[in-house]
């Protein structure tokens, strides 16, 4: 009898802002920008891609595509998506 599996999808299981902040935290710890954007693209979908498009003025389908693994957000992108997110980057020493 073969197991039937479901993909694992990390914006289903992202409930609450603290979850949002820490699975953000743990990207950026990792350094690499392909991860941070895919990170950041399951915390958008998590909250509702349309939604926040809309609140950032930018295309849905281009939040999907920028917002992916293979994505190369810039800067500005980020920063808006994060401020609609309710999520803002932090330095901290090393």
């Amino acid at each position: 009898m073969k197991a039937k599996l479901k993909k694992w999808d990390a914006a289903e299981h992202l409930k609450t802002k603290e979850d949002m902040a820490a699975y953000m935290a743990c990207a950026l710890e990792e350094g690499d920008p392909a991860l941070i954007a895919a990170v950041l693209g399951d915390i958008t979908r998590a909250q509702g891609m349309s939604k926040i498009a809309k609140k950032t003025g930018l295309g849905r389908e281009s939040l999907y595509k920028t917002l992916s693994i293979d994505g190369n957000p810039a800067l500005a992108t980020i920063l808006k998506v994060l401020d609609a997110l309710g999520l803002k980057l932090q330095a901290v020493p090393v």
